[in-house]
């Protein structure tokens, strides 16, 4: 026997309606219990308010005039008990807002599929219940951050659809939409990164900060690692740990940045690379186990990866590194591919990977994952080279020494893989 539609969506608006009241009185008896002050309304009002909503919008579905003048009443009702709250020093609005979603349920519910008003109730009660978390992460929240954000949301979804889907510029094998595409995808993996270790994990420890700060730059965490193991003035297992945590996670990192850009790519690092994170795992946890003494829980400070600046600057590299490998692989074939990408190792190697993993050149897909993998190799010099820098001989030599071993592990690899290729 199947309901009638008309009957369904008014019982889901009743049932949605009135645990949306059962809610708000959870929440009164949660965060307001020594409240003497009346709240706006008990389960049987929002059960009301919500079959108001789906009785006066069947009423006229095509203009919604009695469904708007009943809006305009309950806000007047609600408006007189504000008053009373502002004489209390009370200013919040959270029941007035709660009461339109409640109001919305019938006209959701009829002209949209059941899932919408669904998510609705799941969205109220969750919100309700995060007061105390969101008052424990907004502190923290640096506006800026979230501004640089704003912009980077605002620049992907205007200016990304208006660009050329077709290839405009000379020598570079791409057109300016996967470009940038490319960079979105870039800056969002960095970003989500960050956000993760800063807000999420920000007190948890030296290790959790390599591990974390690995899947967004390894280089700037070895640094910052590095400086805290010299400003401790003496060997510390767990920062030792940290560090070639970091690089053990650009292995995945990288892993993850080739499959979605290039499958094949992907499929034929995932051996190596995981097999080379899981040798870097090794000895991390093994000076992590030495450590009998806690770990700091000091924060981790870096700037902030998703700047618009870096990103035009990412995406001028890209297309530079782009037209320098066409040019490379064009003139002087594998061997050129493989010098370029121990080279370019010891700058950021995410515009190289990219150029690598998009364009079209005249390599196999073998020399490709060769380029990618002594690119990577010699960037773990690079990042060896830093943590003796700042870290000290006498402190860092340990980190640096297994970072190294992993560089020349991976060029190596990559020289073989390039050979057998051949």
């Amino acid at each position: 026997m199947n309901l009638d539609p008309v009957l369904t969506h008014l019982l889901l608006t009743v049932v949605f309606s009135f645990l949306v009241g059962l809610e708000i009185r959870s929440y009164r008896e949660q965060f307001h219990p020594d409240a003497k002050q009346p709240f706006f309304g008990t389960a049987r009002t929002y059960t009301f308010v919500g079959i108001l909503g789906f009785v006066f919008y069947l009423l006229d579905p095509r203009t919604l005039i009695p469904y708007t003048a009943v809006l305009l009443g309950l806000s007047l009702l609600y408006a007189l008990f504000y008053r009373q709250k502002l004489a209390d020093h009370r200013q919040s609005i959270l029941l007035y807002l709660v009461l339109l979603c409640v109001y919305a349920f019938g006209p959701l519910s009829m002209r949209f599929p059941l899932w919408l008003p669904a998510l609705l109730f799941v969205l109220i009660v969750f919100i309700l219940n995060a007061k105390r978390s969101l008052h424990r992460f907004t502190p923290a929240i640096n506006p800026y951050e979230f501004e640089t954000l704003g912009k980077m949301v605002l620049l992907s979804a205007v200016i990304l659809p208006l660009l050329p889907d077709r290839n405009v510029i000379p020598y570079v094998p791409l057109s300016p939409f996967k470009i940038w595409l490319a960079v979105v995808v870039i800056s969002a993996i960095s970003y989500g990164g960050y956000i993760l270790q800063k807000y999420f994990f920000p007190h948890k420890g030296y290790f959790v900060t390599g591990v974390i700060g690995g899947t967004y730059s390894s280089t700037a965490t070895t640094v910052v690692l590095a400086r805290k193991l010299h400003a401790l003035e003496g060997k510390n297992p767990v920062i030792t740990a940290a560090i070639i945590a970091a690089t053990s996670m650009m292995y995945l990192r990288l892993i993850v940045v080739a499959l979605i850009f290039n499958l094949t790519v992907a499929e034929k690092l995932a051996i190596p690379f995981v097999a080379l994170a899981l040798a870097g795992m090794v000895p991390a946890w093994w000076y992590l186990r030495r450590s009998a003494a806690a770990e700091a829980g000091e924060s981790f400070v870096d700037r902030n990866p998703l700047e618009l600046g870096t990103a035009f600057l990412f995406a001028f590299l890209f297309v530079a590194m782009m037209m320098i490998t066409q040019y490379v692989t064009g003139h002087f074939g594998d061997r050129g591919l493989q010098l370029l990408s121990f080279v370019v190792g010891f700058t950021d190697i995410d515009p190289f990977v990219l150029s690598i993993l998009t364009g079209k050149y005249s390599v196999t897909t073998g020399e490709v994952v060769a380029a990618v993998m002594i690119a990577a190799g010699s960037n773990n010099i690079l990042k060896a080279a830093y943590a003796l820098w700042f870290g000290g001989l006498k402190n860092a030599w340990p980190s640096a020494l297994w970072i190294a071993l992993l560089g020349v592990m991976t060029i190596l690899w990559g020289m073989s893989t390039s050979l057998l290729n051949f």
